[in-house]
This record gives structure tokens, sequence and C-alpha cells, in this order.
């Protein structure tokens, strides 16, 4: 099950590059910001709990989609931008087992615990 998941979640990110592409932007935009929605971290300088929040709010799907749904309705390549680039490092994320954080710490996640 381990490998089907992961799969999944190549195939994600590679939707997310195709949905880039489709974007007016410069391909160096997208390594260039790949790693940005990780500002979501700095919510455990302030305890786990906050922590958690943070880093999961920039790694949920489903506000990825919805942020890049409303830049396509709203013709505003920006927003879908963001949406892809949120959609597209949560697959990656999840593909190296980071997944959404519990209250209990950063390495407790909906994937198993990370280095265990």
């Amino acid at each position: 099950m381990k490998t089907t998941l992961k799969l999944e979640e190549v195939l994600q990110f590679g939707f997310g590059v195709y949905l880039f592409s489709l974007l007016p932007f410069a391909w160096w935009w997208f390594p260039a910001l790949i790693l940005l929605p990780d500002i979501g971290m700095l919510g455990y300088l302030m305890g786990n709990r906050v922590g958690a929040f943070f880093y999961n709010l920039f790694h949920h799907k489903g506000l990825a989609l919805a942020i890049y749904l409303l830049g396509v309705y709203l013709a505003l390549p920006l927003w879908q931008l963001v949406g892809v680039i949120l959609f597209s490092h949560a697959a990656m994320d999840r593909i190296v087992g980071y997944g959404l954080k519990y209250e209990k710490g950063f390495k407790f996640t909906h994937l198993g615990e990370i280095g265990k």
C-alpha cells in the first residue's frame, strides 16, 4: 500500500508540473518557489499546536486546489501559481513521508511517525 500511495503522490506532483506549464511564468519560478510553503513550519516557534495548524494550512491540498480554481475563475494567474505551488509541494512532501501534522509534535503525521 505504501508504494501505491507514493505513486499517487508522484502522479499528483506531475499534474502540478503540468498545471504550472499552462501558466505564463518562466520555468525557473517552479523550482524557486517549490519549498516556499515550508514557511508554515515557523509556527512551531510558538509551540506544537500552532505549528501543526500553520504547517497543515500550507500543506492542505484542498486549500491549494481552492486557491487554484479561484484563480482560474477570476483569471488571476498569480493565484493559480500559488495554488499549483501549494499543491505540488504537498505532493512532494508526501512522496518522502511528510504528512499533515498532529499537535503532538512535528514528527507525528497522518502517514506515520517521521524517522521511524
